[in-house]
């Protein structure tokens, strides 16, 4: 059955390929195709109610590249039957690192210097020890805990914040004091969202949390875009309310061109990148696969055949 998709894997792995890339679909565009699929394969496409109701009977099965299914109503699928598959803890590594890479470049003014140095200057900026920090990562799941792992590593003050209780070997084994939202803010340094996207989460850094961050404080999104209300992030910079931000995640991407945020010297900004590791890309690409051929009723054991032989040669 797979030998039907051998030129398209090789074609793929010899990169005779190049796909363009759109960030998602939305709604409109997927209701062109409605009704002519059996299963889909996606990133953070725009499956809403309407377009599911229009897919069914025919979609069975969502396979989401990656952990975050915010883009697709679940209640919707349930309620139609359509499965929804997604690949849990897939980038946690490589989010984590990133996550510390920000609070790095900003604790110890790294891209600042280089800036200056570069532009024929000769400056002295002050710096913090990660050890003289407080951390407060909201959302304590994989990729939290694996922040959380992290900086402990390097000393720092930890804080924790969810909506679900955290077990207590991991605040034990790390020295994460768990505490409300507002006391979070109000004593972090370095503030990370690693939540998910839901009701609870939207917009939950918004003006008023804004207001209850140190003024020395540096904001870091590596979560999900509406999880932040720009508008709002954006004044809270401009007035010099926080002293920085970096966001890997915006509520519309591509970031505009217009956005003020792209001329903020204090803000450290990334095209929805924190994953970025070939080998997480690597275990998702053929994970979501077979998800998909799962959903589908299709035997999935050619897929480890085929992982096999396209498995570039060990140097």
């Amino acid at each position: 059955m797979l030998e039907r998709f051998r030129p398209l894997f090789e074609a793929y792995q010899m990169d005779l390929i190049t796909p363009a890339v759109t960030e998602r679909l939305e709604e409109d565009a997927l209701l062109a195709y409605a009704g002519q699929f059996d299963g889909a394969l996606c990133g953070d496409d725009r499956f809403s109610a309407r377009v599911l109701e229009a897919c069914v009977p025919r979609l069975k099965v969502i396979s989401k590249w990656g952990t975050g299914i915010d883009s697709i109503d679940r209640e919707a699928a349930a309620r139609l039957g359509i499965q929804v598959r997604n690949t849990p803890n897939a980038f946690t590594l490589p989010v984590a690192d990133t996550v510390l890479g920000y609070i790095l470049a900003f604790a110890r003014q790294l891209p600042w210097m280089d800036r200056t140095l570069k532009a024929g200057g000769w400056e002295k900026r002050a710096a913090r020890s990660l050890s003289e920090c407080t951390l407060g990562v909201i959302g304590v799941g994989n990729i939290g805990k694996a922040v959380l792992r992290r900086a402990r590593a390097f000393g720092m003050t930890l804080l924790g914040n969810d909506i679900v209780p955290i077990a207590p070997d991991f605040i034990a084994e790390y020295g994460v004091e768990m505490v409300p939202l507002r006391h979070l803010l109000e004593r972090a340094d370095f503030v990370s969202l690693n939540c998910d996207l839901n009701p609870t989460s939207y917009h939950l850094i918004n003006a008023e949390t804004l207001g209850w961050m140190k003024p020395t404080a540096v904001l870091i999104n590596t979560a999900r875009g509406p999880v932040v209300d720009e508008a709002a992030l954006i004044a809270a910079l401009q007035a010099g309310r926080i002293a920085g931000a970096a966001l890997d995640v915006f509520e519309v991407e591509p970031l505009p061109l217009d956005s003020p945020l792209r001329r903020m010297e204090n803000v450290l900004l990334a095209a929805h990148n924190a994953n970025a590791s070939p080998a997480a890309w690597e275990r998702v690409h053929w994970n979501t696969l077979r998800n998909l051929f799962d959903g589908l009723g299709l035997p999935t054991e050619p897929l480890a055949t085929w992982q096999a032989r396209l498995r570039p040669p060990e140097v």
